[in-house]
């Protein structure tokens, strides 16, 4: 009976205490002290019951300080919590399961198609495809990413799928790396892209010969032969639509999170989080088929971009109208100064003679 009572007891006090409260709720707006005397009762009634006090300082309500900054008046932000639950919800979820597909993508293609090998032999003729100053911008921007990829994946995905396997104290000193790798090359991969785009920019204007390799895929299923410029179609909506378009959202957004101290308010942090989330997830994705189709999808395209140099067999195979131009300016079979090791074994041969 007694244990009864006092759970009786405890249930009315429960009861009297909310109908108090919506009482004042209701009421006029307690002054400062009577709010005051208010919670000490509550922390002996309610002990570890601060929602009241906490309730009364979060929200759009703005308190003086004398800190010249914005929001700076404001002790909690709803929106942070709104951020929280999309961050580590649905954007990381979605993201996630996203790249987990397009890897798997990428392996059921490789085991059907395997690397595309040339169908003729090589000539053992060369001709200059990028100079030293294209591929190290090519390799400025390809190392930064790699290395943002990464550090933004260990991030977002390591306090779920990396303490558990490495422990807490060993993910403290990755994640620490990861953030300052993430902030410091930010600015580098953006400085990067710029390059990379006006160096390249003259040699990715669509053509309408694009439109061609689009409608057959650039032969890649079929096997058919489509002629296309030194970049085709689908190198040039990777340029466009990925290096400039996500590359300009993702780093317009990362600069808004690497440098906060430019006025900017906590949404704004939140929301350029969420947009810099989803670019980058659309960047990986894009990158992921572009760096297999530059290693295992294609066969001596790797090389292109580290010797700079191709023989003509390439060339004429995967870009037959760069290739007749090479030709008619006779750059074909001329030994590439600038890159001896690919080059030193191979004889010049004058254009215009036996083939």
């Amino acid at each position: 009976m007694k244990r009864l009572f006092a759970l009786f007891t405890t249930l009315l006090m429960a009861m009297v205490a909310t109908m108090a409260l919506a009482q004042q709720s209701s009421g006029p707006v307690a002054s400062p002290a009577d709010l005051a005397k208010q919670q000490q009762q509550r922390a002996v009634t309610q002990p570890y019951n601060n929602a009241p006090a906490w309730k009364s300082a979060r929200g759009a309500v703005e308190g003086y300080v004398s800190i010249p900054a914005p929001e700076a008046g404001v002790l909690i932000q709803d929106g942070g919590q709104n951020w929280r639950a999309l961050r580590n919800g649905w954007f990381s979820v979605i993201g996630g399961w996203a790249l987990v597909g397009m890897m798997l993508l990428i392996g059921i293609f490789y085991a059907w198609k395997g690397t595309v090998q040339l169908h003729d032999s090589p000539t053992g003729r060369m001709i200059e495809r990028f100079t030293l100053l294209e591929r190290m911008a090519h390799w400025g921007t390809a190392i930064s990413f790699s290395v943002l990829a990464i550090s933004g994946l260990i991030l977002l995905f390591g306090k779920t799928l990396l303490i558990p396997v490495i422990g807490f104290t060993l993910f403290s000193w990755l994640a620490a790396l990861a953030k300052n790798l993430h902030n410091f090359l930010g600015p580098l991969f953006i400085a990067s892209c710029i390059i990379t785009f006006v160096i390249f920019v003259r040699d990715n204007m669509p053509k309408a010969v694009d439109f061609k390799w689009i409608a057959s895929f650039g032969g890649l299923i079929s096997g058919k032969h489509v002629p296309s410029e030194k970049f085709n179609a689908g190198e040039k909506i990777w340029f466009w639509g990925g290096l400039m378009m996500l590359g300009l959202v993702v780093g317009a957004s990362g600069l808004v999170l690497n440098f906060p101290n430019f006025g900017q308010t906590r949404e704004t942090m939140q929301l350029a989080n969420l947009v810099h989330l989803t670019g980058s997830t659309l960047f990986m994705l894009g990158a992921l088929g572009h760096i297999y189709m530059g290693t295992l999808g294609m066969a001596g395209a790797l090389d292109a971009m580290k010797t700079g140099v191709v023989d003509e067999s390439w060339a004429k195979e995967h870009h037959e109208i760069w290739y007749d131009e090479q030709l008619k300016a006779g750059n074909v079979g001329k030994v590439n100064t600038a890159n001896p090791p690919a080059a030193k074994n191979q004889q010049p041969v004058a254009v215009g003679g036996d083939d």
